[in-house]
């Protein structure tokens, strides 16, 4: 009667820890956010399992989350792991786990791979101080207005952004954050065809535009120096009067 998140590669397959390979080939049921790709993961890491795998992604979270809390009542032992990192960022999982947290069900969670600690390390940008802020908005205005709230974060910021999306993000960012604000494109990270892009915002702007963009995204943004703020706005005040 355990809840079990695991971590699983980002892309190479050699990163899955010891304990992720015994829990895939030990559980019973394993909740996959695309069975097709977890099959795929368990042939690249040459387990075998006997687990009845179910599906558990962000258009059925709700209703399986009811499901597993139910088998994890019944007794069972519920694997989840979601197609790359750790369930629950950005992921499926963080409703099942709070819902078992509230019911003292048993938890556990087998560490791995990370996107957002990955991109900061190779950014090169402090790592002392971060915050994680997930998928920018889609909708433009949207986007801007998280830009925004983040305009005067002296941590540094690490977002998720889709392919297709990174150059209206980045400029975004830019119109927001300021064009010299040091900046990282971390793309494809621990595949084949993997690059991290350093430089200010507007130097990965260009970049962005003279290429066809594909592949997993991570952005990582400098934060603003400490008392900018309070700088900027006295500034306003100085202006106006």
């Amino acid at each position: 009667m355990t809840l079990v998140l695991a971590a699983t590669p980002l892309g190479n397959p050699l990163d899955a820890s010891a304990r992720l390979k015994k829990a895939i080939e030990s559980a019973e049921i394993i909740a996959a956010e695309d069975s097709r790709r977890f099959h795929r993961l368990a042939s690249d890491l040459e387990v075998t399992f006997t687990a009845r795998i179910i599906s558990f992604f962000e258009g059925n979270e709700k209703e399986r989350t009811s499901e597993i809390l139910t088998l994890l009542r019944e007794g069972k032992e519920v694997l989840v792991v979601t197609d790359a990192g750790m369930p629950t960022i950005s992921d499926p999982g963080f409703r099942l786990m709070r819902d078992a947290i509230a019911e003292n069900l048993p938890t556990v969670v087998i560490p791995g791979p990370s996107a957002p600690l990955m991109a900061i390390a190779l950014s090169g940008l402090p790592t002392d101080r971060f915050t994680f802020e997930g998928f920018a908005p889609r909708a433009q205005g949207a986007r801007r207005a998280f830009y925004e709230k983040l305009r005067f974060e002296e941590r540094t910021i690490v977002t998720f952004e889709a392919p297709h999306r990174l150059l209206e993000s980045l400029i975004d960012a830019a119109s927001v954050l300021g064009e010299n604000r040091k900046a990282a494109i971390c793309r494809e990270m621990t595949k084949t065809y993997e690059e991290t892009i350093r430089g200010t915002i507007a130097e990965l702007i260009g970049w962005a535009q003279s290429r066809e963009i594909l592949g997993e995204i991570t952005l990582v943004f400098a934060g603003i120096e400490e008392g900018s703020e309070i700088r900027t706005a006295d500034g306003a005040v100085a202006r106006v009067r």
